[in-house]
């Protein structure tokens, strides 16, 4: 007889260091089944190939898992010069090899031209849909659909290394940004080609690569350390500003009901608490000059 595990309620953000070969989904499922947990989600897709920070979101936490899906966020990527391929990284097939002549002031000159709002085309091999289907599944079938530029942008670009074609890169940049596309861009300016061979998150919004716990860490810990290793529901929205709410405003803001608050509100959405610093969820400055509930989480009973 086959027993059905309990799913439990969790709730917090765990901070993953995805490994290689690991879809995003894949890794979740692992954390999730680890959890036992009845509700989670990531934020934002991962390639396989690459490693790093994924924040995984549980229970109550899941409603604000598109702020870090949104969010800036930070890669190391490592790029190979003189080579492309179909996919803009190693997993494809190379489809032209040229000779490097580089020097890292001609490589650090390139890299300059992409910081700034620019624009870029999403590549065939990526998640994007098209009439409900990924762009890859139409790549592997040899399909070409047409893709609109999209403007993102790239907040620094540092140069770390230059060894003959081999190059790392340091990048900060907007949501929607293809590091792949951005590898393959700079090896144009280079006229030489290039791709992808290595990506590492290293961070999202404020969280840090340094925060991360492994999957095998997370299978070796007690449920009580995994408990632990969760940071809060709110650690995902602290780009917002935080206002305390006394009792009476706490309780009919859990009922759904705006409330009025004296002293200077902020415009737009807010993290509120009580006077206990416990996290409500997100309130929203009304036009009426009250504090709406807009996205409040549900309190667990102690």
């Amino acid at each position: 007889m086959q027993f059905k595990r309990t799913k439990r309620n969790v709730n917090g953000v765990l901070l993953l260091d995805k490994p290689i070969g690991f879809s995003s989904n894949q890794a979740l499922q692992k954390a999730k089944w680890l959890y036992q947990a009845a509700k989670a989600g990531h934020t934002g897709t991962l390639d396989p190939l690459a490693t790093g920070l994924l924040p995984l979101c549980f229970g109550e936490a899941t409603k604000f898992a598109h702020y870090l899906t949104d969010a800036d966020k930070t890669y190391v990527a490592t790029m190979k010069l003189g080579e492309t391929t179909n996919t803009g990284d190693a997993e494809g097939e190379v489809l032209e090899r040229r000779e490097v002549n580089v020097s890292r002031e001609q490589f650090e000159a390139a890299c300059l031209q992409f910081i700034g709002e620019i624009t870029q085309v999403p590549p065939m091999y990526s998640a994007l849909k098209h009439e409900g289907k990924a762009m890859y599944e139409y790549a592997r079938a040899g399909i070409e659909i047409e893709r609109k530029s999209r403007q993102i942008t790239i907040y620094q670009l540092a140069v770390n290394s230059l060894e003959q074609d081999v190059a790392t890169i340091t990048v900060t940049c907007s949501k929607g940004t293809y590091i792949r596309t951005l590898a393959e861009d700079i090896g144009k300016v280079l006229n030489c080609g290039a791709h992808l061979i290595g990506l590492r998150r290293t961070a999202t919004a404020n969280y840090q690569i340094a925060q991360t716990i492994t999957l095998e860490q997370l299978e070796a810990m007690t449920p009580e350390q995994r408990e632990a290793a969760l940071m809060p529901e709110d650690s995902a929205v602290l780009h917002l500003p935080a206002m305390v709410m006394d009792d009476d405003s706490s309780f009919y803001l859990q009922q759904g009901q705006p409330v009025w608050k004296s002293g200077v509100i902020p415009q737009g959405l807010m993290r509120l608490y009580t006077e206990q610093q416990v996290f409500l969820g997100l309130g929203e400055l009304a036009a009426d000059g009250k504090i709406a509930p807009k996205r409040l989480i549900r309190q667990m009973e102690s």
